[in-house]
């Protein structure tokens, strides 16, 4: 667990290029380092195997003429030798080596009973003159051991390394330099539709209206994508806003009147003296009034909470249970003004949302037996997996200017506001059939208005 405030949390701080930066140069240089350490042991290891070929060559001769007690052989250039008894005495060796001791006692002692001595004299960094790598061995010449130790100079080889280390670091550097340039350039250029989209989204909170991302058309990267999702959220956010807007609007505009006249109403009786059945007269006005209030109101809550509503909650309901719920509250309404209200539904099973489907259709019927004359008939058919619901009745039918603004929120047909209805039944049917991903349609059919449901089920 890292303390507040630790490395982890300062990177964490750091604007996301830089981030992204300091990440791509940690594992270039990680991996710069590994290519680097692979290239180096590989050179290495051939420098050295060409090396101890050359000494173990030399040391063989040497050893061959101790025994033989021939002249030394010439050996690779710069090589050297020493020839030393049990008590590490020199008794030959190169002029350059003659007073110089090449072993230590432990190594000569090791050497002495028979162990293969191998030392590096000098190091590669820093730079030191002399540098040698050597090889002794016990070699028994007239019953007499011996202890040989052969040389070779290792300057080349190191010489070699250093050039190749040198070459490795400036290659390196700069290699981890572009990758950090190109790293940066990348990073910039990839996340600058993003900055586009901060200040975009800066402006839509400054109170800019209408706003869209410019989003190429041409690509389908992860930016793109997120612009995409951007755009279709600034969509639902002013969808939103919009309906907030007319939701706003059309309750101002509708609730005026009933209010205006409960007002009226009550200043009418408070005007003067009123007796007991003129008081009562006015407090079922008063009632009328705010039950009107109160079903324009749960009527705009459907409505909004319908616009909201992404999806609808289907389920299977029996077609016939779902028509006769929805016609059984007008029965009584039809049967008191003499009128005729026949359903006809298919035994069949529906998945659909009767929550709303119920209501919708009461609504259609409501409108035939409120607005129209004569019989009511609702059939609901279903029909390649769309069910299809039709209310007609036999009267004057619909005026041809309203037909096309039918479903508009407080469309009526008659032009006062004081009549019958609030103008949001139809709206709502509309708004059922659009949640249910169907549609609705109302027409006149030369005997009278019908509106017809069609969703898929």
């Amino acid at each position: 667990m890292s303390l507040p405030g630790g490395p982890p949390a300062r990177f964490g701080r750091l604007p996301v290029v830089t981030r992204l930066v300091l990440a791509v140069a940690v594992t270039m240089s990680l991996v710069l380092a590994g290519a680097a350490g692979l290239v180096y042991w590989r050179v290495q290891t051939a420098l050295d195997r060409q090396l101890h070929d050359d000494l173990a060559a030399y040391q063989h001769s040497l050893d061959r003429a101790v025994r033989s007690g021939a002249a030394f052989p010439p050996g690779p250039s710069g090589s050297l030798y020493q020839v030393l008894d049990a008590r590490g005495r020199v008794l030959s060796a190169s002029d350059a080596t003659h007073r110089r001791a090449l072993l230590t006692p432990a190594e000569l002692g090791s050497a002495v009973r028979g162990h293969t001595v191998r030392r590096d004299v000098g190091a590669l960094l820093p730079i030191t003159p002399d540098t040698l790598r050597l090889q002794a061995k016990r070699v028994t010449a007239g019953g007499t051991p011996r202890v040989v130790v052969a040389a070779v100079r290792r300057g080349h080889r190191d010489e070699a390394l250093r050039e190749l280390l040198a070459q490795l670091a400036l290659a390196s550097g700069l290699t981890l330099i572009a990758a950090s340039y190109v790293g940066y350039r990348t990073a910039r250029a990839a996340l600058r539709p993003v900055e586009r989209y901060r200040t975009a989204a800066a402006t839509l909170a400054d109170g800019a209206q209408n706003l869209r991302l410019d989003v190429p058309a041409d690509r389908d990267d992860e930016i793109t994508r997120l612009g995409h999702t951007l755009n279709r959220m600034l969509d639902r956010l002013e969808a939103s806003a919009v309906r907030e807007r007319r939701f706003v609007a059309d309750a101002s505009h509708e609730l005026r009147t009933p209010l205006s006249l409960l007002r009226a109403e009550v200043d009418v009786a408070l005007h003067r003296p009123r007796s007991a059945e003129e008081l009562t007269e006015t407090l079922r006005s008063v009632d009328d009034e705010v039950q009107r209030l109160i079903v324009l109101s749960n009527a705009l809550l459907d409505l909004e909470e319908l616009g909201s509503t992404d999806h609808v909650a289907r389920s299977a309901v029996r077609l016939a249970d779902l028509v006769g719920t929805a016609v059984a509250p007008h029965l009584r309404t039809a049967e008191r003004s003499g009128r005729r209200l026949d359903a006809e539904a298919a035994d069949t099973t529906v998945d659909v949302d009767a929550r709303w489907l119920v209501p919708a259709i009461g609504n259609l019927v409501g409108n035939a037996l409120r607005h129209g004359d004569g019989t009511v008939r609702l059939t609901a058919a279903v029909q390649e997996g769309r069910l299809r619901v039709r209310v007609t009745d036999e009267g004057p039918g619909f005026p041809a200017e309203f037909l096309p603004r039918a479903f508009d929120r407080f469309a009526r047909a008659e032009a006062s506001r004081t009549s019958e209805g609030s103008g949001l039944g139809l709206a709502f049917v509309q708004a059922v059939a659009t949640a249910h991903g169907g549609t609705a349609h109302a027409e006149n059919t030369g005997h009278g208005g019908a509106v017809t449901l069609d969703l898929p089920c």
